[in-house]
């Protein structure tokens, strides 16, 4: 009977070893935990008559599982007395389980645990026995079985397991021939448990298979990620360099705006003459930045003091980005001023034209070209 346990542990590092190919997720010692609860019964398995003589069993369980094959549970089974003693149970028996999958043993793990699968049991435990009168009883115990696992629901949290077994009591009633296998000192086990599998690191109830990576694939992989930096550091230089290109032509605009201010007033006598204002934005936004409110605010007097007076509003884009990009954030550039031009300024909206442009091509630097024109226009 060791020689078979020992066998089938063999069994269970080579394919192991065999699997080591494939990368378990969700293999850390904080996973792979499990409590059940068991019921059953257990009967002599000789000299008795096997259902007269069964009594009712119980108990708990702690399980780990290593890996696919490869698992070890604590099990505590407490049978209730069927005699005229004036114990609840007649013994109890305390077991350190080896538990080996036979289905991922012979055909190999895929990813998650099978609808039905079957494990081998073997293991040692303490055999306690509830005497009345000189004492308790103590032995040595060895339980060998199946388990019949049913794995419920899609997540597999759950698992129903009848587990037929025998219990031999390795010392016996005669104790002077030392620990042995003997029939006539064993008993049948059948038991039914509920278990419950905690959820692991990967998110699951069992464990999972992920791709490992050669050496040659992951200095491609570092290859690639490396070229993605120098590519976004590129990117970083461009943005830079648009930035500082922006805001000098905010400064120029700026400076122009004073001027303006700075100039008396004229009387304008070409009832249809015309007027430009421009509003600059940074580059990828269609916001309205405070130093450009200025130029808004231009338009706004001009439209409050010429009550004929009307805006057209042409928003342009930069050369950057895709087609569709630049349509879209055109249109934004112009809608953003005739929103501020309503609502801050309260100038009424059938008087304002906005739309897109596009891509413009008015200013000999392209990131100029990140504007709203407004061109007044005033008729009697």
């Amino acid at each position: 009977m060791m020689k078979k346990f020992l066998f089938v542990a063999v069994l269970g590092i080579v394919s192991v070893a065999g699997s080591a190919q494939n990368l378990l997720l969700g293999n850390k010692v904080k996973d792979n935990w499990s409590v059940g609860l068991n019921f059953g019964g257990v009967t002599p398995l000789k000299h008795s008559a096997f259902f007269p003589n069964m009594r009712p069993t119980m108990g708990l369980e702690l399980n780990k599982q290593l890996t696919p094959v490869v698992g070890f549970g604590l099990e505590g089974l407490w049978s209730v007395n069927t005699s005229a003693s004036r114990t609840a149970f007649d013994n109890s028996n305390v077991s350190l389980l080896s538990k080996f999958n036979l289905n991922n043993l012979f055909g190999s793990y895929l990813g998650a645990p099978r609808p039905f699968e079957v494990e081998a049991v073997a293991g040692f435990g303490w055999l306690h026995g509830y005497v009345n009168g000189n004492g308790d009883q103590n032995d040595l115990s060895s339980k060998l079985g199946l388990n019949f696992n049913f794995n419920l629901g899609q997540e597999k949290a759950w698992t129903l397991a009848v587990k037929p077994a025998l219990v031999y009591n390795l010392q016996g009633d005669k104790p002077e021939h030392g620990v042995r296998f003997n029939a006539n000192n064993a008993a049948v086990e059948i038991t039914a448990g509920l278990i419950y599998h905690f959820k692991n690191s990967n998110g699951k109830h069992y464990m999972t298979l992920g791709k490992a990576y050669d050496q040659v694939e992951v200095d491609g992989l570092n290859s690639k990620v490396n070229d993605l930096r120098s590519e976004l550091q590129d990117q970083q230089n461009q943005s830079q360099t648009a930035q500082q290109a922006a805001n000098q032509k905010i400064n120029e605009l700026q400076n122009a705006l004073n001027a303006c201010r700075s100039q008396k007033p004229t009387v304008v006598t070409n009832t249809n003459a015309t007027m430009e204002s421009y509003v600059s934005f940074r580059q990828g936004k269609a916001t309205v930045d405070t130093a450009q409110l200025p130029n808004v605010e231009r338009i706004a007097t001009y439209l409050k003091n010429h009550s004929n007076a009307t805006v057209v509003i042409k928003g342009y884009a930069s050369p950057e980005g895709g087609a569709e990009i630049n349509t879209k954030i055109a249109n934004q550039r112009a809608e953003a001023v005739k929103d501020l031009l309503v609502s801050k300024y309260k100038i009424a909206s059938t008087r304002i034209s906005a739309e897109g442009q596009g891509v413009g091509n008015m200013f000999s630097e392209p990131d100029w070209n990140r504007v709203s024109i407004c061109t007044l226009e005033n008729s009697k």
